[in-house]
């Protein structure tokens, strides 16, 4: 691969994420074997999915430890394990652990998402290194890159919140199912752009919408926008980085005064 492909990209972030997905892809060619990153998110995956696509890489597989992660690794391998991989024959348990969190009776539904992932920066993991933290009432699985699993596994118990806690290594196909949580709201907009479904949506001023833009915190289909005039659609999927995310359902129609009236799922 031509490393000069990377001046096409102004970010330096996004220079350095490309940056290490081509040393992964060579180490794969020199050593004929598996190389995995580190976790990316969902932004972070369209781009280097597109940049795959580009330089035609097929070579890949995306892991996230269930059907719809929303953090995941990207595994590349060489041409020997294709038939495997396309036979569903490799066990991915080697590079993505599960830690499970399960607390005391009486520190049942007391602890977020945020209390976890909190707790687990505090030690000084980067946040590249979990995947998604499955919460319920009683706990937390925690989707963890391989070379954390022992640190996490000795330490997160001397942490005053998780001392009473039982903390444990479990196998990936025993993760725990929650459901995610959703809301239905409708909104009313006078017209489809997007600063004005921001607006809505993250219940400010147009004029802090513009400020949400500008600060490179909006994401349509987990591709950053800053255009403030682009027009949102039924399907679109919004986030707004500190508010949430959003997905447009579906234009209802038109109310009296001429405003439209659109169904969001939160």
């Amino acid at each position: 691969m031509d490393k000069n492909i990377l001046n096409q990209y102004k970010k330096p972030e996004e220079k350095l994420i490309l940056s290490k997905i081509m040393d992964k892809i060579e180490f794969c060619k020199l050593r004929n074997q598996v190389q995995v990153t580190h976790f990316l998110d969902e932004m972070q995956q369209q781009l280097v999915i597109k940049f795959l696509n580009l330089q035609k890489q097929t070579n890949y597989v995306l892991l996230g430890g269930y059907e719809t992660a929303e953090r995941a690794m990207l595994l590349f391998y060489p041409d020997k394990l294709e038939p495997l991989i396309k036979q569903e024959k490799i066990n991915f348990n080697e590079w993505i652990k599960v830690i499970r969190i399960t607390l005391p009776n009486e520190m049942e539904g007391k602890y977020e998402h945020r209390n976890y992932l909190g707790a687990i920066i505090k030690l000084g993991i980067k946040r590249e290194m979990v995947g998604d933290i499955l919460v319920d009432e009683k706990g937390a699985d925690i989707l963890v890159h391989y070379d954390s699993l022992s640190f996490l596994l000795a330490n997160l118990p001397t942490l005053t919140r998780f001392q009473k806690a039982k903390i444990e290594e479990v196998p990936l196909q025993e993760i725990r199912k929650v459901e995610i949580k959703k809301e239905e709201f409708t909104i009313t907009v006078s017209s489809m752009r997007l600063d004005n479904i921001v607006a809505e949506l993250a219940k400010c001023s147009r004029s802090k919408a513009l400020e949400l833009l500008e600060q490179e915190r909006i994401f349509i289909n987990h591709e950053q926008v800053t255009k403030q005039a682009k027009e949102i659609k039924p399907n679109d999927r919004i986030t707004i980085r500190g508010k949430g995310r959003f997905f447009i359902k579906e234009v209802i129609g038109n109310t009296k005064k001429g405003r439209i009236l659109v169904k969001i799922e939160k």
